[in-house]
């Protein structure tokens, strides 16, 4: 009987990461303003190798994870809303060691914090001369 209860264990420990998710979020600005940042999350923090990414349908395939753990492909979308942007983040793992679609975005909120301060402030329009 153990040795059953042991082969179920083992598994299920090795079906349940299978079992891939879609994670939506929202954010209050447009896609074209959301997917420089999520360049950025993908190119610049160390963490994701890149598969694919599709400029015109704001799309990418990225794997995380290696040497000691396992990698992990994931692949995300933006959803244009009119003045709102939907991120599907379609993860393959979310477990006790990892949360893949939360890590990624809260990367994309940094960069897209950052990418927000360092933006230079309009030019201040001339005094009016005729006044």
């Amino acid at each position: 009987m153990s040795k059953f209860l042991f082969v179920a264990l083992m598994s299920l420990t090795l079906v349940v990461p299978a079992f891939g998710k879609t994670h939506e979020d929202t954010f209050p600005v447009p896609c074209s303003e959301l997917w420089p940042a999520v360049k950025d999350t993908l190119r610049n923090s160390g963490k994701y190798r890149i598969m694919q990414i599709d400029n015109n349908e704001m799309s990418a395939s990225f794997v995380i994870g290696g040497a000691l753990d396992r990698k992990r492909v994931n692949s995300m979308v933006l959803n244009d809303q009119g003045t709102n942007c939907v991120m599907q983040i379609q993860s393959t793992f979310s477990g006790l060691n990892h949360n893949d679609a939360g890590a990624f975005k809260k990367r994309v909120e940094q960069s897209l914090a950052e990418l927000h301060t360092s933006k230079p402030a309009a030019p201040a329009k001339p005094e009016d001369a005729a006044k």
